[in-house]
């Protein structure tokens, strides 16, 4: 198995701006590993409302995370300005993998890459639900084509 390397803005379909928060350093002096993980749910949740397919306070559908992952290259820390690119790399009949590259403003490289799945379900049943049409149209943005 080769080791994960920082991928290209190019490998990415849409950018999205984070923060950096005083609270997000820890003692080390840089973004706590477990922050990642909130960068990344912020940036694909960002964009779902944005698209205006998810709504977080009354939709019927909603998402939840089954799994997650993330390689970390180089360091991020508070003040710094960080974009998130995002792409989708499957899509299922109730859930879908987003990939994710976090890079400090202007870097060419990801400073951390990672991924976490959603299914996609019914906020009263919690049982799976199909996407809707709009949703997919929507994610199908976020695809990237292979060169």
């Amino acid at each position: 198995m080769s080791r994960p390397q920082p991928q290209d803005r190019a490998a990415y379909a849409h950018f999205s701006p984070i923060t950096t928060r005083w609270m997000d350093n820890d003692i080390y002096g840089h973004v706590n590993n477990v922050t990642y993980y909130s960068y990344f749910d912020t940036a694909v949740n960002r964009y779902l409302i944005e698209a205006g397919v998810l709504d977080i306070h009354a939709g019927e559908t909603i998402g939840l995370v089954i799994e997650t992952h993330c390689n970390y290259f180089a360091p991020l820390a508070f003040p710094r300005n960080v974009e998130a690119g995002i792409r989708v790399a499957h899509i299922g009949t109730s859930s879908v993998r987003y990939e994710i590259g976090l890079f400090e403003h202007g870097e060419p490289l990801s400073a951390a890459s990672g991924h976490f799945v959603h299914v996609y379900v019914d906020r009263h049943t919690r049982r799976p639900a199909p996407l809707p049409a709009a949703f997919l149209q929507a994610l199908a943005q976020l695809q990237v084509t292979p060169d």
